[in-house]
């Protein structure tokens, strides 16, 4: 029993983070870009032509529903109480995880304005997909003690 309250609270931790990150991308792209690289960066990344401006401004509106999404997904399944498919939940989203850090190491990483960005979301992909190892090591002593 003690596992399924481990699965809710990291599923609902998870899920606060999808959440705001997702409304965040919808509605105040311009200001994440602004706080997190810098005015003449930011410049760069919202586009030089109102056209590339929109399709940028809709790409972020697009990713920003889709990580909704992916939060309120996190949130139904917070509630799930068969071990079994919180295990087979943990191991894919640590998949997922170790996936976006190797795509961000290989590709983002060369881009010369997100470097140091591209950094700082590997890292972060790191310790969430470590928060999941932590659980299914505690499942796994829970299941063999």
């Amino acid at each position: 029993m003690m596992g399924s309250s481990v699965f809710s609270v990291i599923c609902l931790l998870h899920s606060l983070i999808a959440l705001t990150s997702g409304s965040l991308m919808m509605f105040y792209m311009e200001e994440i870009y602004t706080f997190g690289h810098g005015i003449e960066i930011a410049t760069k990344l919202l586009g030089s032509t109102p056209h590339d401006q929109l399709l940028i401004r809709t790409s972020d509106s697009f990713s920003g529903l889709l990580l909704f999404a992916i939060g309120l997904l996190l949130f139904m399944v917070a509630f799930v109480n068969d071990r079994e498919f919180q295990s087979f939940f943990a191991k894919g989203c640590m998949l997922l995880h170790a996936a976006m850090a190797l795509w961000r190491c290989y590709f983002e990483s060369g881009l010369e304005d997100l470097a140091w960005d591209s950094l700082r979301q590997t890292v972060g992909d790191f310790l969430l997909g470590v928060s999941w190892g932590f659980f299914l090591v505690y499942i796994w002593k829970d299941k063999y003690d």
